[in-house]
Order: structure tokens, then C-alpha cells, then sequence
């Protein structure tokens, strides 16, 4: 098979200009598309365990261990016990993380608009729903050879 017509080559190159284009544009804040994900989930809840959120993001806990880490040396989340579980902790946002919530949104509008520019709204819209039903299983993968 061409490269050019492997859905999983288009997918990843597809994926590595999206995510260069989004780095570049949230590097003045210190934040990168990964942990932009991080603090939208946090911005939309606050208090999440680390479970919570590596499932929203379809992470892995030791993934996402090592993202916290990185965001609470940079003072933009920190990590406190659960209140009702002492042994559990909670995932809270910082001063400084929830001031990043309105020019990272506007970064992320931004370069969602410039990602998408170039097709119209029905081939966006079209884009958008068929990445959904992929990435959320509704379009099921074959396991076997044609």
C-alpha cells in the first residue's frame, strides 16, 4: 500500500503538523497541547484525581504522572489529598493555571480556525464527526486480513 492512501501514516503525519502548529503557538505561555488538554478538563472541573483525567484524555496513569509533574514544578496545578479519602489526591488548579484559561482558549480557537481553514464548514463539520466516530470505537475496526 502507498503511503499517501495508509489511514494510519495520514493520521500520525496528520497529527505530528497539528500538534507542531499548536506547540509553536502555546509555547509563549509555557504550556504544551498535552497539558493544554490537562487544564481544559481541570477548567471544565476542578478537583479531578489523575485517573479521571488520563481517562479523558485516553492517557495512561504513568503517562499522565509524568505531565503533573511537569505542570505542578511550573506552578500551574498542584496535587492535595482528597478531603474523603486521604489516600487519594485531587488534582486543583492554581491561581496562575486559571489565569492561562482565557489566552490559551484563544490560542486554541485560533488554531483550530487556522488547522481547519481551508475546507469549508461541511467539510470541517464532516472532519470533525468522522475523528469522533473513530476515535470513540462507534466505527468498529475489522481485527482480520481482507
Amino acid at each position: 500500500m502507498e503511503l499517501n492512501k495508509c489511514i494510519n501514516f495520514l493520521l500520525t503525519k496528520t497529527q505530528q503538523v497539528v500538534f507542531q502548529q499548536f506547540k509553536a503557538s502555546l509555547a509563549e505561555y509555557d504550556v504544551t497541547p498535552v497539558q493544554y488538554g490537562v487544564l481544559k478538563c481541570l477548567w471544565c472541573q476542578d478537583g479531578q484525581n489523575p485517573s479521571q483525567i488520563a481517562g479523558s484524555l485516553s492517557l495512561d496513569n504513568s503517562t499522565i504522572s509524568g505531565i503533573l509533574d511537569r505542570m505542578e514544578n511550573k506552578g500551574v496545578i498542584k496535587r492535595v489529598a482528597d478531603r474523603k479519602d486521604r489516600r487519594s489526591l485531587k488534582v486543583v488548579l492554581t491561581e496562575q493555571g486559571r489565569l492561562l484559561e482565557a489566552p490559551v482558549t484563544e490560542i486554541i480557537e485560533k488554531e483550530n480556525k487556522n488547522v481547519l481553514y481551508s475546507l469549508s464548514e461541511e467539510e470541517q463539520a464532516t472532519l470533525v464527526e468522522y475523528l469522533n466516530r473513530i476515535s470513540s470505537g462507534e466505527i468498529s475496526l475489522r481485527n482480520d486480513a481482507l
